[in-house]
């Protein structure tokens, strides 16, 4: 085996969707039953934290940014990359097929930046669009049907139109107050 001097870079893998995490511990494996080791640095899986609530829990989930790729930052020599190809599940890099093209910097930030702030703060997942038939399961309008007139995701607030007393009113409640129909 060769051994490279080369700089280690960001590179992307396409990979079989929904098996990113057993197919990134079998690269790491193989990695270090090969003695590469100086050759590969991080193995990512770009994901975020994502905040729902299925049947009246709240749950804070792990959600693939990018399913079916995996970021891997290493040395390219033709051990690496044959270390990488052969490994089950892995398609290939992305790029030209003789010479994988590295992330630029700007992107490396960008991936790194989004995989860090949803450990800070679990970004919402409201399932609900705009004219959805809702129906209001708590608070004062519970059982009261309406149309879902605005989402408000960020705050985690709908806003219902629902008929009172014959007239159409908008109502603000919070997401999880509301059923799909």
């Amino acid at each position: 085996m060769t051994t490279t001097t080369a700089a280690k870079k960001w590179y992307v893998l396409k990979v079989q969707s929904s098996r990113e995490d057993a197919i990134r511990k079998a690269l790491v494996l193989r990695i270090k039953s090969s003695g590469l080791e100086e050759s590969f640095g991080q193995i990512s899986i770009p994901s975020e934290s994502v905040s729902e609530i299925k049947q009246g829990q709240k749950r804070i989930t792990e959600r693939k940014t990018y399913p079916g790729y995996i970021i891997v930052e290493m040395a390219l020599s033709e051990d690496s990359m044959s270390l990488v190809r052969e490994t089950p599940g892995v398609g290939d890099f992305v790029g030209p097929r003789t010479k994988p093209t590295p992330l630029l910097e700007r992107e490396v930030e960008k991936l790194k930046g989004d995989m860090e702030r949803p450990k800070e703060a679990p970004r919402l997942r409201i399932s609900f669009k705009k004219g959805d038939s809702v129906k209001i399961k708590d608070g004062p309008f519970e059982n009261f049907e309406g149309i879902l007139d605005e989402v408000f995701e960020q705050k985690g607030i709908v806003r219902v139109i629902v008929t009172i007393f014959g007239r159409p009113t908008p109502v603000e409640l919070e997401y999880w107050q509301v059923e799909p129909m």
